[in-house]
């Protein structure tokens, strides 16, 4: 039985483990991503999250795919059975597409932006509500996706978090939203999304979705104080550190249908050298627990005092089910000392 949890302030209460859908759309057809939802579904993983720019790699030509086949899978009858998550877009990122193909006059993450594209997301998905609503990431300059500091001179012009928690608000009171959250978001961000909504009587923010694996744990520093005093829950996106944490890519494997050997350059920070030296030490205490890699690196997560839910991606229901059976596995506090220890040697190698 997989846990359940309260997602932060909110009335929404999430299992551990949550499906992500990122790749429906180019790595999955309609048929092998309703059979992904299909088997989350009879294992108790009642919880998808997806996003208006998925599906992944970005392309103008999938963009909103995902939310698509998604929407034929919801319309099944399973609407009511699942909570369902999405994302509204921050700028930038070269999608000059969405929304109607021409950004002319709306403005990334302002009021009617955030309504706009909820509209758009509720009409591919078939349903008239979501049950979480999420910001993609920030529209101010902040250092995410493994920029290494921030740069104050690279401070621009963009609309406020009031004027995007009054969006939000307004689907709130729409009944088009039940709950909303934030992404790739940090210490500082978090802090000011839930004063700016008490200031304001703005919804308040429930969750963040941040990256969180062995590779990469700088959400143990000040985020996670954040969240812990604000109850802002967090859900874990690429938990195997975008398949490292597998083992596939060590001692010089290119598995061809792998995302990193497909679209590699579009994720930098995972191919850093400095990655798998590190993979290969954590491979080595998961034999020596009697694990595999994959099962040490979901357990972590899956255990970790930070996460309401982890987010799963996979690209068949083969892995889909080694890596929800993973839920039943507890580590150890030596086992956990031990992961720590390696984390010190070698600090985020995938920052």
């Amino acid at each position: 039985m997989i846990d359940r949890i309260q997602l932060g302030r909110s009335g929404l209460k999430v299992p551990g483990i949550c499906l992500g859908t990122m790749t429906f759309g180019q790595q999955n057809d309609t048929a092998q991503s309703h059979a992904q939802l299909d088997y989350a579904l009879e294992r108790g993983v009642d919880f998808v999250d997806t996003a208006e720019m998925y599906s992944m790699p970005i392309r103008a030509e999938t963009f909103g795919a995902t939310e698509k086949i998604v929407g034929e899978w919801l319309v099944k009858g399973k609407r009511d059975r699942v909570t369902l998550a999405s994302k509204v877009s921050g700028p930038g990122r070269g999608m000059s597409w969405i929304r109607t193909g021409d950004r002319e006059g709306v403005e990334p993450l302002s009021k009617r932006d955030v309504l706009l594209a909820c509209e758009a997301s509720l009409k591919r998905l078939r349903t008239d509500y979501l049950d979480l609503y999420q910001i993609h990431w920030p529209t101010r300059n902040v250092p995410i996706f493994g920029a290494g500091r921030f740069d104050p001179s690279k401070d621009r012009e963009c609309a406020s978090i009031r004027e995007t928690l009054e969006g939000l608000a307004q689907l709130v009171k729409d009944g088009k939203v039940r709950a909303v959250g934030v992404s790739n978001e940090t210490p500082w961000g978090v802090c000011e999304w839930t004063k700016i909504a008490e200031q304001y009587s703005l919804p308040r923010i429930a969750s963040i979705q941040n990256v969180y694996n062995l590779m990469s744990r700088e959400f143990d520093a000040g985020v996670a104080e954040a969240c812990h005093h604000e109850d802002v829950g967090l859900l874990v996106y690429s938990a195997l550190a975008f398949g490292h944490l597998t083992g596939k890519y060590l001692r010089g494997g290119k598995p061809a249908d792998a995302r990193l050997i497909k679209f590699g350059p579009l994720w930098p920070r995972y191919a850093r050298p400095q990655i798998e030296p590190a993979v290969l030490k954590y491979e080595a205490l998961a034999k020596d627990a009697g694990l595999t890699l994959t099962q040490l690196a979901l357990a972590f997560c899956y255990r970790s005092p930070y996460v309401a839910s982890t987010i799963l991606g996979a690209t068949s229901v083969e892995q889909l089910r080694e890596q929800i059976d993973a839920w039943s596995i507890q580590l150890s506090d030596d086992l956990i000392k031990a992961i720590d220890a390696i984390h010190e040697q070698m600090p985020n190698p995938a920052k």
